[in-house]
């Protein structure tokens, strides 16, 4: 058997950070937000983002408070977790030998569902030390610590292996950074050949400047959303070619429904996203790129 070592970087406190990105570490070292707590208490998979799909309503019909909660909760995490899945899907066929890097790994979801479903090595990265510990407490209660690991590092200057990666991605954080930068850093991590996928949030070039909305969206998250255009056009400078890319917007919008009638985990961010989905002016979008 293949023995596949640990990804290694020069050992540091804490990683590099701009003042941005130590405001950003803050936010996440002190959220405690049940939208995320709850949902991922349901089986002990983590998702730090939104849900796709149809969601059975009929789960607000539920008389008894305490279960129409429960049942709330577990609804919005299938929805979540199908996004994670649908992402997963598109890392391409992958083997239990190779490695995958999941950029802005949060608690860890996106890195479990990885493994599970292809067997393979991965390496989450979170500029938040709370969220790596968490994480990496929930891989060792799983037993999969020898082959899902998470790391205190920047996603944009991880110091890990150049060229050591099959498939790598970005589940609603790239909003956090600089596209350049961050597409830079997945084009060396990537073998020849490797995939990249992200799912995210955009703004709509053809809407115009960023909406009311969208800028209500940045203030809450302490985040920077992207226009549309700019995702392909940084991808091209860094070596990253697009083969698929679909509109999740209809799909995300009765996620964020549900979520609007849920009481115990609403966040005052929803009327927000379903305004900016319902005219246009921000898309939710799934892109597939391989590494040139």
């Amino acid at each position: 058997m293949t023995t596949v070592p640990a990804a290694t970087a020069p050992a540091v406190a804490v990683p590099t950070q701009s003042t941005y990105q130590h405001r950003v570490a803050e936010y996440w070292n002190a959220e405690e937000n049940p939208v995320n707590l709850e949902l991922g208490k349901v089986d002990d998979l983590y998702h730090h983002h939104y849900g796709i799909g149809a969601a059975d309503r009929s789960v607000l019909d539920e008389p008894d408070p305490g279960r129409r909660r429960d049942r709330i909760t577990a609804e919005l995490h299938r929805l979540e977790h199908a996004q994670a899945e649908l992402l997963a899907a598109h890392l391409g066929p992958l083997s239990p030998a190779d490695r995958v890097f999941d950029a802005g790994c949060g608690r860890g979801g996106g890195s479990v569902t990885a493994h599970l479903r292809h067997g393979c090595h991965a390496d989450g990265v979170t500029i938040s030390a709370k969220q790596c510990d968490f994480a990496n407490e929930q891989a060792r209660a799983r037993g999969i610590h020898d082959k899902v690991r998470y790391h205190h590092r920047n996603m944009l200057d991880t110091g890990f292996e150049t060229g050591a990666y099959a498939a790598s991605w970005n589940n609603e954080s790239t909003m956090y950074v600089e596209l350049d930068l961050l597409f830079a850093e997945h084009a060396r991590l990537l073998r020849r050949g490797g995939r990249y996928v992200t799912i995210t949030g955009c703004y709509n070039n053809t809407y115009g400047q960023a909406s009311r909305e969208v800028s209500l969206i940045n203030a809450h998250y302490i985040c920077d959303i992207h226009p549309r255009s700019e995702y392909f056009k940084a991808m091209a400078r860094n070596r990253l070619v697009p083969v698929h890319v679909e509109d999740l917007t209809a799909a995300t919008i009765p996620y964020w429904e549900l979520r609007k009638e849920a009481d115990h985990l609403v966040t005052g961010i929803e009327d927000a996203f379903l305004d900016a989905y319902r005219n246009g002016s921000f898309q939710y979008l799934l892109i597939v790129a391989d590494r040139v």
